[in-house]
Formats: C-alpha cells, structure tokens, sequence
C-alpha cells in the first residue's frame, strides 16, 4: 500500500493506494483559514499536523490492515507558503499562505531586482515565499531574526513525519529563491531578502526517498518501522503526475475554481513576461509551463448565483450543438489576471449587451469569456515555446460537453475527459511514494487514465470564434484603462 498526504488550503486529504494503483481508502480533515485584515490569508501549522493525525486516526480505525501495509508516503500541498521556524522548530508566526498579498510593495522591489527574473524564470508574484520573508524583515524585525528555518507547508508535515529538512524541486522553484534552471538554491536571492542557505531545506527529487517515517508515529499508528516518505510536490505538479502528465508534450487544462493549463516540457526555457510560471516538474530533468488564470468555474459560478441557478443546470440548458458567438463578451476578471496579463488591479464586465440576450446567450458568453482567457494563456505557453497538439481536461467544469466542445474549438485542440477517478494531489502524492520505493520509471509507473470521451476543433465555427477572441483580445487594453 503507498499513502499520500495533499495539503490544501482547506482541507487535507489522505488517500492509501494499492500496488495497482486502486485507492483503498480516502478521508478529508477540513482546515479554517485566518484573514486578520485586508489581504492577509494565514494558517496555523499546528493545524495541518492535527488535522493529518486525525485522518491517520480514522484511517487506522476503519483500514487498520491497510495502514500496517503501507510502504512508502507521498505529500502533496499548497505551494509559495511561508512556514517559519525558530530553533526548535516552533513557528514564530502563522504561515502567510499562497493567497496573501500583504507583500505586494516588497514583490514588486524583488521583481525589479536584477537576477531575480534572470535565475528563477519567472516574474516575483506577491503570493511567492521571498517577499513574505521580505515583508517579515520590514514589519515584524522582531519575529524576522528568530526565524531558524523556512518550510513550504507540505515540507512542514514531512518534518512532522521524519524529523528531516526536505524540499523538493517543483514546491521550491515557486520561492522566488531557486536557481530553477540548475536546480539549486541562490545564495544571491536569498541574501536579497536577508536569508542563506542554512535558512532552506535539503532538496530532493519529487521521487526520491527523504526519510523514514519516525518512530513515534510508527508506533502510534501501526506502521511498518521502515515506511519512506518521497520527495512529493507541489498542487499543481503533483496533479500531473495523477494524470500521467511526464514528458515533452503531456498536459492538463484544468477547469477549477481558478484555471491552470499545465504542460511538462524537457528543457528550461523560461519566459517570465509572458507570466508564464516556468517551474520543475515532478519528474527528473523535466520543467513544465503553467498559464494560470484566476477565474474558471468561479466566474461560472459567480454568473450562476447572480442569475439564481446551478451552474450545471445553465451548462445542460446549451445542449450539445455548438452555437456561434454573438455579441455579446465576457470578462472573466473578476479579481484581476495571471497570465498572460499579470494584473492585479483589471476587473471584468459583459460588453456589446442587447434586447434579445436572455441567460442561454449569456451563460455562453460566460464560457466563451473563460475559454478566450485559456486561448490568452495558449498563445502564452507558444511563445514559450511549447506546443501543445491535446489537453487531458479535469475539474469540475470537465462534466460540460457544451464547454470541453467550445474549448477543443477556441483553443484548436483535442480535448479529452478521461474516465471518472481521482486525478488529485492526493492520488498524484501516493504514485509518487510508489515511484520512490520501487526506484521505477515514472513514465512506466504513471500513466494517463483512460479516456471517456475526446472532443474535437468545429472547424465550421472556428472561423467566428477567432474574430470574436481577436474583439476579446482588443479590449482589454480599454478596460485597463478604465
């Protein structure tokens, strides 16, 4: 049996997969969130400890066997949060998490920096660890010069688990201190936000063994004395090891609250003003591009509430036919642009509005807007320099055949939905436990699930949808003004 640990925002899910790669047994601890003030977003990590031992718990509870079987771990987690430890390991504050924009000034500083662009490849974001660290020296000097250590928060857990300091490749490179190109820690960009190495974990492949589980928890839990913990990964990465995303060419697009378009690739080649995150990827000698948007099915989702209806029941309302776009457009921008934009600050809005608009042509336009902002991040990865021939699709806004049609359209694609399962960090993190014990071939080991249904460019529409996104893409320029 192989368990794996994701650590998200809200919740933390703990899966145990067999040997053939089946999940045997699946629980969820849910975790609160602190906002003290105006874009602070903090956790305590106390909390993620608790809430994983409560899983291992019920787990042990209800697949005790299971548990006492288990011969490698795997963490999947949040990724850019800064967990801060003093000497012994306690945390001198709340860990400031991936959505905190507090730092935005001291981002921005970092940004402007030379050698912060040219060796993490990617532009400094306000949710990236370095300008948390930055922003501590500032305001908190006090609390800044008892820090000993700084985890990302999966690596917080492995702590727990271990007793060992470990990152991984794919969490780090989203610091803004890694040298992602060489795979290693920059004492230049750490000493620019009054850091050095002794402050940063070990770094080990998202496949490598960092530890063995220690003997406290082996003993409180039944497991097995000589039970590794893998590397693991970020969210993000670890999902594209759950659907088998590993070399040159493989991709998701996920249609999630926020939108990711995550595509591995086999050589760095970053490209940070597009706002493209060129990060490692989970798999050895590999990278990947992510164009990230900030609102997929949360602007489907906002239109559904605004309009008093499930957002399912609008998406069935288009049937199966694809319609031409009308007037009417779409602004997804409900809380600014990642890519390719990198604006915090656009908002979004419906133009060109008319008598006969009703809410099928308006829950179209909806889609259409979303599905313009995956083309802006398309074009993006291109000039990237990654090319992308199909698109594995998963989240939630996956069940729409209205959408995934619209998308394989818009976007010039194949897109397919693979068969129901579990395409998670979770299930990613256990793959990845049973890549490390076995020492295996991660291609061999993770494969892209089977498909349920492919989805195909309308030829006879994309013609109409291509002078409609060239309208999107013209506006934007407007609305910023505005």
């Amino acid at each position: 049996m192989y368990l794996g640990i994701d650590l998200g925002t809200s919740g933390i899910k703990v899966v145990i997969m067999s040997e053939d790669q089946q999940i045997i047994a699946s629980t969820n601890q849910s975790l609160s969130v602190s906002r003290p003030f105006s874009g602070w977003s903090e956790q305590d990590p106390q909390s993620w400890i608790l809430a994983t031992a409560a899983a291992f718990d019920e787990l042990a509870i209800n697949q005790p066997d299971a548990l006492k079987q288990v011969k490698a771990i795997g963490l999947s987690g949040q990724m850019h949060g800064a967990t801060m430890l003093d000497e012994t390991d306690n945390p001198v504050a709340p860990c400031i998490l991936w959505n905190d924009t507090r730092s935005h000034a001291e981002a921005a500083r970092l940004d402007a920096t030379p050698g912060f662009r040219e060796l993490t490849g990617n532009i400094v974001f306000p949710g990236f660890t370095a300008p948390k660290l930055a922003w501590m020296q500032a305001n908190k000097p006090e609390l800044f010069e008892k820090i000993r250590k700084v985890l990302l928060p999966k690596d917080y857990l492995r702590l727990w688990l271990t007793g060992e300091y470990v990152s991984d490749y794919s969490d780090s490179a989203g610091t803004s201190w890694l040298d992602v190109g060489k795979r290693q820690w920059s004492p230049d960009l750490l000493a620019a936000t009054g850091l050095d190495l002794s402050h940063m974990p070990a770094l080990a492949e998202s496949t490598d063994s960092t530890g063995t589980i220690r003997k406290e928890l082996v003993e409180r839990w039944g497991f097995a004395a000589d039970v590794i913990v893998a590397g693991g990964a970020g969210d993000n990465a670890a999902s594209a090891i759950a659907t088998g995303i590993v070399g040159e060419g493989d991709a998701f697009i996920s249609l999630g609250t926020s939108g990711v378009i995550y595509a591995a690739i086999d050589s760095y080649r970053p490209l940070p003003q597009s706002a493209v995150h060129t990060f490692c990827h989970s798999t050895a000698n590999h990278w990947c591009h992510m164009a990230v948007i900030l609102a997929a099915t949360d602007a489907l989702n906002w239109y559904a509430n605004l309009v008093g209806s499930k957002a399912a029941d609008l998406t069935k309302a288009l049937g199966d036919e694809l319609t031409a776009p009308g007037s009417t457009l779409f602004f997804p921008y409900l809380g600014g642009e990642r890519t390719p934009h990198n604006d915090a600050s656009i908002r979004g809005g419906f133009i060109g509005l008319s008598h006969p608009d009703d809410r099928v042509v308006l829950t179209r336009s909806v889609l259409e807007g979303i599905s313009y902002a995956f083309k802006d991040g398309i074009k993006a990865l291109e000039a990237a320099g990654t090319s992308l021939d199909r698109l594995i699709a998963v989240g939630g806004g996956s069940s729409s055949d209205y959408w995934l049609s619209l998308l394989a359209t818009i976007l010039d694609k194949q897109i397919d939905r693979p068969t129901a399962g579990d395409f998670g960090g979770a299930f990613g993190a256990a793959r990845m436990g049973l890549v490390a014990e076995q020492k295996g071939d991660p291609s061999l080991l993770c494969k892209m699930p089977s498909i349920e249904k492919s989805f195909y460019p309308n030829k006879a529409r994309q013609d109409s949808f291509e002078k409609a996104y060239a309208r999107y893409a013209a506006a934007y320029s407007s609305l910023k003004e505005l």
